[in-house]
C-alpha cells in the first residue's frame, strides 16, 4: 500500500509567504523559493508564487497531502508592511475571517489567526526582519470556502480561519477534527449556555432550530465524533443535555458504536430490526436505510419504534455522561419521529 503524503498548514504556507514578503521589503528583491522554521526545529521549502516589491507581497499554494481537506490547492498571500509600533500586527485580508464571538483562542474583533500560525509566521519574519511590523494574510476564495466550515457557526465571518499547531496536515486526522468540534464547545461555553443540543450535522442542526427554543449558540455539531463529545460534556457544568438528529446516526449509541462513521460502526438496520421485533413490530430492511426502514411502517408503529429508539439512546448518554440527557430522532424531512427524555429545558 503506497503511504498517504502529509501537507502543510494554512499558517505554515502564510509564514513561507511572509517570509518571502519580507525579503522583497528587507532586501529589495524576489525569490522564487524559501525555507522556514517549524515547531519541531525541522525545517521545510516552499515554492513561492507571484512575489512583489510594491507592496512587499508573495503567494503559496497549498498543498495538503492526502488530507481530503477543501483548502488543498488555494492561494494564500501574505503582505508585509513596517509600521511604528515596534510590534507585529495581524490584519485580516479577503477571504480570511474575523472572530466575532468569546470562546475561541483569538478574541472578537481579531483576524481569526490561531496562535500556532502567528508564532510561525514570527520565527519566518525574525530571520529577516525587526521591527514593527503590519502582516495581511488573505486567501483566495475564501469567503466562498469557509461557508462549507464550523465558522459561520463559530461566529467567523468573511472567510477562513488561518489554523495549524505543527505546520504539518497529517492525512485523515481526526485529532485536527477533534480540534474543530472543541472550538463550537468553547464558544457556547463562553456564550453561557446551560442546555446544549449535540447534533451530528445539518438535519439536527435544522431541526433543532425548527422544533425548539434552542438559539444558535446552543447548538453543537459532533459530526460522528460522539464519543469524545460526550466526554466532554460530562466534564462541563451544563444541567441537561438534548441530542437531535437522524436514527441512522443517534441508533449507533444505542448499540454502543461512539464514533459513527460508517467505516468505524456497522449498519444500524440490524439493530433497528431486532428492536422493532422486540415490540412485536416487523420491519422491513428492503430500503436498506434507516429512513426506509422507518418510512414502510405505519405511523403508529414508526412512533413506538422511534420513541423506544430515543429512550434507549438516551439511556445510553446519560450513562456515559452522567448528565440529565434527552433525545429528538428526526426524519431527512426533518419532521420529529419521537422523542426520550424530558424536553422542557428546550421548548
Amino acid at each position: 500500500m503506497t503511504a498517504l503524503r502529509s501537507g502543510f498548514t494554512t499558517g505554515a504556507c502564510a509564514a513561507a509567504a511572509a517570509k518571502a514578503a519580507a525579503i522583497a521589503l528587507q532586501d529589495n528583491r524576489l525569490i522564487e523559493s524559501v525555507d522556514i522554521p517549524f515547531p519541531d526545529g525541522s525545517r521545510h521549502v516552499f515554492t513561492i508564487q507571484s512575489p512583489s516589491l510594491s507592496p512587499a507581497s508573495a503567494t503559496v499554494k497549498k498543498f495538503s497531502g492526502d488530507d481530503p481537506d477543501n483548502t488543498n490547492g488555494v492561494f494564500i498571500t501574505t503582505t508585509v508592511a513596517r509600521n511604528t509600533s515596534g510590534e507585529l500586527r495581524f490584519l485580516a485580508g479577503e477571504g480570511v475571517g474575523t472572530v466575532t464571538k468569546p470562546g475561541l483562542q483569538i478574541p472578537p474583533g481579531q483576524p481569526a489567526i490561531n496562535p500556532g500560525p502567528r508564532r510561525m509566521i514570527e520565527a519566518a519574519l525574525r530571520e529577516v526582519i525587526a521591527g514593527g511590523l503590519d502582516i495581511t494574510l488573505s486567501i483566495a476564495g475564501g469567503r466562498e470556502l469557509a461557508a462549507k466550515t464550523f465558522n459561520p457557526r463559530l461566529g467567523i465571518v468573511n472567510g477562513l480561519s488561518v489554523l495549524g499547531t505543527t505546520g504539518i496536515v497529517r492525512p485523515y486526522s481526526a485529532p485536527a477534527l477533534r480540534d474543530a468540534l472543541l472550538c463550537n464547545l468553547n464558544v457556547a461555553l463562553a456564550a453561557g449556555v446551560t442546555a446544549p443540543v449535540f447534533v451530528p450535522g445539518n438535519i439536527g442542526h435544522r431541526a433543532a432550530l425548527a422544533h425548539t427554543r434552542a438559539s444558535p449558540d446552543q447548538i453543537i455539531e459532533v459530526s460522528n465524533e460522539w464519543g469524545f463529545m460526550l466526554d466532554q460534556a460530562a466534564r462541563q457544568p451544563w444541567k441537561a443535555l438534548l441530542l437531535a438528529g437522524h436514527p441512522g446516526k443517534l441508533a449507533k449509541l444505542a448499540e454502543g458504536h461512539w464514533e459513527t462513521h460508517s467505516s468505524q460502526s456497522p449498519s444500524v438496520l440490524p439493530f433497528l430490526q431486532q428492536l422493532a421485533a422486540s415490540l412485536g413490530i416487523t420491519a422491513s430492511t428492503e430500503g436498506a436505510t434507516a429512513e426506509g426502514l422507518f418510512n414502510g411502517l405505519p405511523e403508529p408503529q414508526r412512533k413506538m419504534l422511534a420513541e423506544r429508539l430515543a429512550e434507549d439512546v438516551r439511556k445510553a448518554a446519560t450513562t456515559r455522561t452522567g448528565k440529565s440527557c434527552a433525545v429528538m430522532l428526526v426524519a431527512m424531512n426533518g419532521d420529529i419521529l419521537g422523542t426520550g427524555g424530558d424536553l422542557s429545558p428546550w421548548r
